[in-house]
């Protein structure tokens, strides 16, 4: 039996609800030093992902050339003006209307292999990961990319 998504995965993941704001979320993604969070119901199912690219969406291209520093702002609120705050929104838009949805997931006994089919086939960074259409860990690139290091040459 091989490397299963279950072995690689993190199980303690930041999420946050469909009603978190803009600014608390870009909080969430500085604190824990995560690109993306699933976004779950009150039920604990996933119902969509919001990354850094999400948040930066209402804010143009131009901003997203400044990523970093945004998401760094928008998280600590204080560096910026309350009338700039007020005209960026960033209590307005919710995790609701900035997610990723439907959202692809994995189940914990994915192998790695298909793992990493799936997520080079579509271009994902990360996966949240359910055992019985609950949340119980996250699966990143990075992930893999470890697991495929530490494999014993045949």
């Amino acid at each position: 039996m091989g490397v299963r998504v279950k072995d690689i995965m993190t199980r303690n993941v930041v999420t946050v609800s469909p009603d978190a704001t803009l600014k608390e979320i870009a909080g969430l993604l500085v604190k824990h030093t995560v690109s993306s969070v699933p976004v779950c119901d009150e039920a604990g199912r996933v119902v969509g992902i919001i990354s850094e690219r999400d948040l930066l969406r209402p804010f143009g291209k131009t901003i997203a050339q400044r990523r970093d520093w945004w998401i760094s702002a928008l998280a600590q609120g204080n560096d910026l003006e309350p009338q700039f705050e007020t005209l960026i929104g960033v209590d307005q838009h919710r995790a609701a209307l900035l997610m990723t949805h439907p959202v692809r997931t994995t189940e914990e006994e994915t192998e790695l292999s298909e793992l990493a089919e799936i997520m080079s086939q579509h271009d994902i960074k990360r996966l949240p990961v359910l055992r019985d259409q609950r949340l119980v860990g996250i699966v990143s690139r990075a992930d893999v990319v470890r697991a495929i290091a530490g494999l014993d040459a045949v």
